[in-house]
């Protein structure tokens, strides 16, 4: 497979092209003949003008690669091996959604053909592509009306592992990293058998510089996956309990954090909003499956619940502070500053500023939002929450969700020229300085 793929004598498909899947496609491109697929043609359209949707890559990165963008799933038989990086999500009931993996799968399997490989990108829970995806895999392909090979003879029904071949490489990419980027990540792959991992290994080593790490099997490499986030999940929630502790207590957690880290073994981590599509998501996808198995995951369910409250907490604690200041809240008005689940990309999924934003409006607080990043039509859209293009006057707080690199740049006149004489300044990053403001504060 990795040599045909070299002398382009096969193709990679790459099926969902958002944040993982377009990086991905095109790093591929650069050395390969590849498919990209997407369900969504407006998208479709804007990269085939060598547009990222997604706002994270520049025109430059279309230039020079060997990629086809189509939202025609037909197009799909064409390639040979197939990389599903489909964005993986919870419902309301924070149960895992599987659909957008699962009709990835059922395109995928209706196209697939004898020596075919597919890889799974997205994250999931242990179990989950062996268990869940290839079976509906296998069932589009045996629903289809006709399947041949690449003669053209007629064929009987694929078996997973002997006639096609499957693996699990879970995406590293982090948003709005300029750094740590595709090629320089350490790449964990996986496959159900050790020609095929070994085969993926060298597909993906073509283009990853950090290096290959084989594990052992596909259920080690998608629960890895998911405990990345999770570690990092918990591990800020007990920083953002202890931030409500020391703001009961009027003590400084930046200088406690700063304080404690003077000792070598321990871990700067800070207290914040968590979003986003990872680490507010995945913790979801190993309780349901440790659920499953009869355990009850205290720990990771009690770091979801905190990180979950913050943005109630900051709201109360707004709410608590303009009266302190004899502001009505319902008769008050608040800027937040950034909206994106971090500072300086455009992605606004599962973003807990939007939660305080609600939160607020819940107190009728009259409440308007700025942002350089994201996109004023996907907001509305999504959430009935419209931004201002720049900031208006005579705001009685304001408060500094995300650390824009525009916003790093702002002196103490900016804030007073925009708020009224008793400015509230809330930073929940920490980006000033309490002189800032006599109403300064700050998880």
């Amino acid at each position: 497979m990795y040599q045909a793929l070299v002398n382009k004598e096969k193709k990679i498909s790459v099926i969902g092209l958002g944040y993982v899947g377009l990086p991905i496609a095109l790093e591929f491109a650069k050395h390969f003949s590849v498919i990209g697929y997407d369900i969504d043609e407006h998208r479709i359209e804007m990269m085939q003008q060598g547009i990222d949707p997604s706002k994270e890559l520049t025109g430059s990165f279309f230039e020079g690669v060997d990629i086809t963008f189509t939202s025609n799933s037909e197009d799909l038989a064409q390639a040979h091996f197939h990389i599903i990086a489909v964005p993986t999500d919870i419902d309301e009931h924070k149960v895992p959604n599987l659909e957008p993996l699962l009709t990835a799968s059922h395109s995928v399997g209706t196209h697939i053909k004898k020596g075919d490989y597919v890889v799974y990108e997205s994250t999931v829970y242990p179990g989950c592509t062996e268990e869940d995806c290839i079976p509906h895999l296998i069932r589009a392909h045996q629903s289809s009306k006709q399947f041949v090979t690449s003669n053209g003879e007629d064929t009987q029904y694929l078996k997973e592992g002997i006639d096609f071949k499957f693996g699990y490489s879970p995406e590293r990419i982090n948003p709005g990293d300029k750094v740590n980027t595709l090629t320089q990540i350490l790449k964990i792959v996986s496959a159900n058998d050790e020609d095929s991992l070994n085969e993926i290994a060298k597909v993906y080593g073509h283009i990853i510089e950090a290096g290959i790490y084989k594990a052992s099997s596909i259920k080690v490499a998608e629960a890895a996956k998911v405990i990345e986030n999770i570690q990092r999940d918990i591990n800020i929630s007990l920083m953002n309990e202890l931030a409500i502790i020391f703001d009961k207590a009027e003590i400084d957690t930046k200088e406690v954090i700063e304080a404690a880290g003077t000792k070598w073994n321990f871990h700067n981590y800070y207290p914040g909003l968590v979003g986003g599509h990872c680490i507010s998501v995945d913790p979801y996808f190993l309780m349901h499956k440790s659920k499953q198995l009869g355990h009850d995951p205290e720990v990771i369910a009690a770091g979801r619940r905190i990180n979950d409250q913050m943005p109630r907490f900051i709201a109360k604690r707004l709410v608590q502070k303009l009266i302190e200041t004899g502001i009505n809240p319902g008769e008050s008005k608040v800027l937040i500053m950034g909206i994106t689940f971090k500072e300086n990309v455009a992605d606004i999924r599962n973003s807990k500023v939007i939660d305080l934003v609600n939160e607020l409006k819940g107190y009728s607080i009259n409440v308007e939002v700025v942002d350089p990043n994201a996109s004023t039509d996907v907001l509305i859209d999504q959430f009935k929450i419209s931004l201002n293009e720049k900031p208006n006057k005579d705001y009685d707080a304001i408060v500094v969700a995300v650390g824009h690199k525009e916003y790093r740049e702002f002196s103490k006149s900016y804030f007073e020229n925009i708020s009224k004489n008793e400015l509230i300044l809330f930073d929940i990053k920490g980006i000033y300085w309490p002189s800032i403001s006599p109403n300064y504060w700050t998880l």
